[in-house]
């Protein structure tokens, strides 16, 4: 299993397991009652055909969690021998049911199945369990939903910093560099006390300038317990699901073309577009910036706020006792991860850069952990242990490296090399004019 999937297996049991150890106060019959609706509930779970959690595995997550202090590493699935196939049917038999159910995209399942063995597309030895069948074709979003009306309820968190909601505004266009360019407004909103904890205009919304956001709103307001977002592909970034669950923040993504769930940042943006960007006169991203954080400085965040009957300050600091202060190592937290192998040289290419590896290290495949723009810091880790910051190859002092009879590394140094200022056509030139 690759350390990518690792990641994503794990955010998603940080998931499950997120209610049972966030919560400030979980009372006994609080918790049987989450754990018996988890292991009611049917699941996607990644890399798995299984869509059940018993509840001896949510314990044992919640347990391992706990016992490390909140590392998301531990949290890791262990590689399994068996994985990478359908162990249910053969690959012909699957294909020969994708068609199948292509062709008839509406029939029901049991009917599905009878076509299957009267057109003799089924293996021999091979048993077609209705419920298997139904898991094989929903994870290939070959089922049909029902159409049911959906419940839709109105909702506020119980305290500051339990759920942010966030999202992106188109902004107005304004003039960057001679051109003019479209600005994005990327915002996150508390949803019990409405104040916005970090809000800013960008030319792009791409996941880097997010995760930008983000991490000014945590330095500035503390970490959220949930974190409620749009499917926007910058929100379904697998980097923005390890960073959310290893600070142990829950990422919620809103059902597609569902926007009702957000409507408390939609609210804000209305706002934002009727109260600010109406009076704005300027025309360049920094005075849109700075005229902005004004306005929500001392206009929107002072003003009462007419679903709370307070003003989203004196809401949001009423109750601090309640915030998690984000760590000091931050930073951290949002660097990029990649798998590289180190060489027989000892060197690592990262981002058309060469680098030296440890010695120790040569032909194992390691995880580099990095910041775009940095390539002076790129730290190496192994089977969860750090080895440390990568220098970069010096190819110049490598060619003085010799071995001794113990192949130990041992600097080699030309006693006359400091002599020397110059090339031997210098040195007889000047010798010449001594000469005169």
């Amino acid at each position: 299993m690759t350390e990518e999937e690792k990641r994503e297996v794990a955010a998603f049991r940080f998931g499950i397991i997120c209610d049972l150890v966030n919560r400030v106060q979980l009372d006994a019959g609080e918790k049987e009652r989450l754990i018996r609706e988890k292991c009611a509930r049917k699941w996607q779970i990644p890399l798995s055909e299984k869509t059940r959690i018993s509840r001896s595995t949510i314990l044992r997550w919640a347990r391992l969690y706990k016992e490390n202090n909140g590392n998301l590493e531990c949290l890791y699935p262990r590689d399994r021998s068996d994985q990478g196939g359908c162990r249910a049917m053969d690959e012909e038999t699957a294909l020969a049911l994708i068609g199948l159910r292509e062709e008839m995209p509406e029939c029901k399942i049991s009917y599905l199945i009878e076509q299957m063995h009267q057109r003799n597309l089924v293996a021999p030895g091979t048993a077609l369990n209705p419920s298997t069948v139904y898991r094989f074709l929903h994870r290939r979003n070959l089922i049909k939903p029902g159409g049911q009306a959906t419940d839709r309820r109105k909702f506020e968190a119980e305290l500051p910093g339990d759920l942010w909601q966030s999202d992106v505004m188109h902004g107005p266009m304004v003039d960057e560099s001679g051109k003019r360019r479209k600005s994005y407004l990327i915002a996150f909103l508390d949803d019990h006390s409405r104040l916005v904890p970090y809000a800013r205009f960008y030319l792009s919304e791409r996941l880097e300038l997010y995760l930008d956001a983000l991490q000014w709103a945590l330095l500035k307001r503390g970490l959220p317990r949930k974190l409620y977002v749009d499917n926007g592909p910058a929100f379904r970034s697998r980097h923005l699901d390890y960073v959310t669950a290893a600070l142990g923040i829950t990422l919620i993504h809103s059902k597609p073309y569902k926007p009702q769930g957000r409507g408390k940042i939609e609210r804000f943006f209305r706002t934002v577009r009727s109260d600010f960007l109406i009076g704005f006169k300027g025309n360049t991203l920094s005075e849109l910036n700075e005229s902005f954080d004004v306005w929500l400085t001392d206009t929107y965040h002072q003003r009462k706020h007419g679903g709370t009957g307070q003003s989203p300050f004196e809401r949001f600091t009423s109750n601090t006792e309640c915030l998690r202060a984000a760590p000091e190592n931050l930073r951290d937290y949002f660097r990029q991860a990649a798998r590289r192998r180190v060489a027989k040289d000892r060197t690592i290419t990262l981002g058309g850069k060469l680098y030296e590896g440890p010695v120790e290290l040569i032909g194992s495949k390691v995880e580099l952990l990095y910041h775009a723009g940095e390539p002076d810091r790129v730290e190496i880790r192994y089977n969860q242990k750090s080895y440390g910051f990568l220098q970069p190859v010096d190819l110049h002092v490598n060619c003085r490296v010799k071995r001794d009879r113990n192949r130990n590394t041992e600097m080699q140094v030309d006693p006359n090399a400091a002599k020397r200022r110059g090339g031997r056509l210098l040195s007889i030139a000047r010798r010449t004019e001594d000469e005169r």
